[in-house]
């Protein structure tokens, strides 16, 4: 009788026919080169390496920090191009352009007016910038009312100071049809003050910005300390109350010569949303290291910061803050770290799926090879059968042709060096059916 091999699981592959092996050989090469390909799309060259930073005004704070920031950066294998501009609302146009090309700039409260709306985010505040207000005269001026009917130099045109400065005006009732409002800036609106051009300037910035900085050691000229600070930053939530301590810019001079309450915005770092997340926390970092020092009215450690300013909060700038860098970018490089993190990402997922698939890879050959086996012991466990079972006229010439067919295919049949001795077996019960064949066809014939 014929009896089939059984399932013998722990034999091994051991040699296999060549068309297999390069069949093997083709399909590993090709999966390689996937895998290859995927993982330099998305970890070597989707690694960033570069993006735009909209600054300011050449000269300017902006520029500066722009300056520190491409020089830092450029240490961690980061090119940071830098876009001069007029300031901070020219910078907000540029954001909101997807053809600009300019991936951050350095922003301030109040320069969008709706700034939910957009598809921008706050990577992190940076320092307090506050609104200075130098006049001339021998009024006292404390309250912004005060200047309606006067001549004053707003900012120059695209600059965050002229956006911030003609809204605190417009708060207190001061707009273009009541008051000269001069569109110009820096060191031209100061010269404009001294020759008696105007009655008023109005900055933007730290003291050390230059125009501020000359503004408040030149003795003819007075700072507006404001009276009702506190109403601005009830009725908006991007003004802060600042205060200047008498003496703090110059203790020998007294400059000032009393405390003077001033009102101001937040600097900050702003991205569009989907900036990438490693360039994120790269500039939160480097954002640490420029910003978190004692100012004239920063505390230490106040900044950087993620209490919103009126841009929404990333995600990314965050968690950042939250938890810090992670445990690769705390002691390599950044292009190191963010290779690794991202090599990770693509290597566990395929560790899932391709582990499983090699272990299952010799049972899937095995699988094919005694397949093959079993369907011609199947055809001729049949034929067995009706050879038995026959009665009457006898078809042995079909069954003779079968079995010459089966044995061809056996004798054709290429195996692995381990599955030989069930090819062999297979050729014996050929025999053997041939044989109870013949038999009965000489029983058959009273032979």
């Amino acid at each position: 009788m014929v009896t089939q091999p059984e399932d013998d699981d722990s034999s091994e592959l051991e040699v296999f026919p060549r068309r297999y092996r390069m069949r093997v050989a083709l399909l590993a090469a090709a999966l390689l080169a996937a895998i290859g390909w995927g993982v330099y799309e998305f970890v070597v060259s989707a690694v960033p390496r570069h993006f735009v930073l909209a600054s300011g005004a050449e000269g300017g704070v902006y520029h500066r920090y722009a300056r520190r920031y491409k020089e830092v950066l450029g240490r961690e294998g980061v090119t940071v191009e830098e876009r001069i501009t007029a300031g901070a609302d020219e910078n907000l146009k540029l954001l909101l352009d997807p053809k600009s090309g300019v991936d951050v700039a350095f922003m301030q409260g109040g320069v969008a007016p709706n700034p939910e709306e957009s598809n921008l985010v706050m990577l992190a505040s940076l320092y307090y910038e506050p609104l200075w207000i130098f006049y001339t005269g021998s009024e006292t001026i404390s309250r912004v009312t005060q200047l309606r009917g006067k001549r004053i130099a707003v900012g120059a045109p695209g600059s965050g100071t002229r956006i911030f400065a003609e809204s605190v005006l417009s708060m207190s009732g001061i707009a273009a049809d009541n008051t000269t409002l001069r569109p110009i800036g820096g060191k031209e609106a100061q010269q404009a003050l001294a020759n008696g051009e105007i009655d008023a300037v109005a900055y933007v910035g730290g003291p050390q910005n230059a125009a501020i900085h000359d503004a408040l050691w030149n003795a003819d000229l007075k700072l507006m300390s404001f009276e009702r600070a506190d109403a601005y930053v009830r009725r908006v939530p991007y003004i802060a109350k600042l205060t200047l301590p008498e003496g703090a810019i110059d203790l020998g001079g007294n400059i000032p010569a009393h405390d003077v309450t001033l009102i101001g915005t937040t600097a900050m770092l702003v991205a569009r949303d989907g900036f990438p997340t490693a360039l994120s926390n790269l500039l939160m970092d480097t954002a640490r290291d420029m910003h978190s020092g004692k100012g004239y009215f920063e505390t230490a450690g106040e900044f950087p910061g993620i209490t919103p300013v009126d841009f929404p909060v990333s995600e990314d700038a965050e968690r950042h803050k939250r938890f810090g860098p992670s445990f690769l970018h705390r002691y390599l490089p950044f292009w190191v770290a963010t290779f690794l993190e991202r090599l990770i990402i693509v290597v566990v997922p395929l560790l899932v799926v391709l582990v499983p698939l090699i272990n299952l890879l010799p049972q899937m050959v095995r699988w094919r090879v005694r397949s093959r086996i079993f369907r011609m012991y199947g055809e001729l466990k049949l034929l067995e059968r009706d050879v038995y079972a026959r009665t009457g006229t006898l078809p042995v010439e079909r069954w003779l042709s079968d079995l010459d067919r089966i044995e061809r295919e056996a004798e054709h049949l290429k195996t692995p060096v381990s599955y030989a001795s069930e090819a062999y077996t297979l050729r014996e019960h050929i025999g053997l059916v041939r044989r109870a064949v013949m038999a009965k066809s000489g029983a058959a014939t009273g032979n």
